[in-house]
């Protein structure tokens, strides 16, 4: 990433990356503070609120439910002999009210090609949850690993 990005540079290339790539690497504790990473596919809402959807029993979403604080990290993998990536602060959940977090994830899910997703797909009985993450902190890195702060409001 060349040192010399404007703010809206920046503000671009997070925003393509986000937009561009369908998983995104989530970090997540358990109670005592063990890290757990796990790929998940998601979909966005104003590239703020991260939606996915997991097994309840899963590490990630058992951490979630003891410590939600998260990381996040969106590489785009589309490029070839460099990397760019969005690093996220968030705060987690399971979403009870999955109305309008389905209605979003879905609309990704078909747009993708892997068709959609309603509320009986995320709610007892079935096996997956509807989670969601909202950021806190947007950043990027510049080539001296120094946190780039990314405003995308």
């Amino acid at each position: 990433m060349d040192e010399t990005k404007t703010p809206a540079e920046l503000e671009g290339l997070a925003l393509s990356i986000i937009d561009d790539n369908q998983f995104m690497t989530l970090a997540t504790a358990d109670a005592d503070g063990a890290p757990w990473a796990s790929p998940v596919w998601y979909a966005h809402a104003h590239h703020e609120d991260f939606y996915w959807v997991s097994s309840p029993g899963a590490q990630h979403s058992r951490n979630i439910a003891v410590r939600p604080r998260v990381a996040i990290v969106i590489f785009d993998s589309h490029l070839t002999g460099g990397w760019n990536a969005v690093y996220l602060s968030a705060t987690a959940e399971h979403l009870e009210d999955v109305d309008e977090g389905i209605a979003i994830f879905s609309a990704r899910s078909e747009e993708k090609g892997f068709g959609p997703w309603g509320r009986d797909r995320v709610t007892p009985p079935a096996k997956h949850r509807l989670y969601r993450a909202t950021a806190t902190e947007h950043f990027v890195l510049d080539p001296h690993d120094e946190r780039l702060p990314v405003d995308l409001d």
